[in-house]
């Protein structure tokens, strides 16, 4: 719900947002929630001057964001460099201990790059054949089933055939990824779930 306004902020919103404020920096000027700024600035009409600055001032900011991403990556690269098979083996470890099954040797996620770098290191680093791998994914009754068994099987080079199960949910997904999530079992993995843990184990002591 809007926080109510006295007549002087109100005025105030209303003009800054007819220069072009955008929410966030009317929010922090003011002193106003968001909610509450977004609510009563989508009822103020821009000049299409002011509409056209605006958009050219968000897509130099998307750009801003771009190149500091960009700039991020290449000193990350660099100072990273190439990994080593140890280094690979100690962040699967790791990414097991955060995200996957304490019973089970099995990884659950909706974050496409997290299942690929997994199953990627299932197959190199750990030397799991396919025929271990059983893959899964989770929708909702309003997603397309076979457009989501598509993109899960194209990111990680399995086909839809050899999908387990495709376990589809009441509701709609409302936000969520609109891939779903992708389950990655491994067969008799009980000696692969001991190596990972004694991994793990030796890293909580450093």
């Amino acid at each position: 719900m809007a926080r109510r306004l006295s007549e002087k902020e109100l005025n105030k919103l209303k003009f800054m947002r007819k220069k072009g404020k955008s929410i966030l920096e009317i929010s922090k000027i003011l002193n106003i929630p968001k909610t509450t700024v977004f609510y009563h600035a989508k009822q103020v009409k821009m000049s299409s001057e002011v509409l056209k600055a605006w958009r050219t001032k968000r897509g130099g900011s998307k750009n801003l964001k771009f190149e500091k991403e960009k700039k991020a990556f290449v000193e990350a690269k660099k100072e990273i460099g190439k990994l080593s098979k140890k280094e690979k083996l100690l962040f699967l470890s790791a990414l097991y201990w955060a995200e996957g099954n304490k019973k089970d040797f099995m990884l659950s996620n909706t974050d496409p790059k997290l299942i690929k770098v997994f199953v990627e290191g299932l197959r190199n680093i750990f030397e799991i054949d396919d025929e271990r791998l059983k893959i899964s994914i989770r929708i909702y009754e309003d997603m397309d089933k076979e457009k989501c068994l598509t993109f899960w099987s194209s990111l990680i080079g399995v086909p839809k055939q050899k999908f387990q199960n495709v376990y589809i949910l009441k509701g709609k997904k409302q936000g969520k990824l609109k891939f779903g999530m992708c389950r990655v079992r491994v067969t008799k993995g009980g000696d692969l779930l001991k190596k990972v843990f004694a991994i793990n184990n030796i890293v909580a002591n450093f």
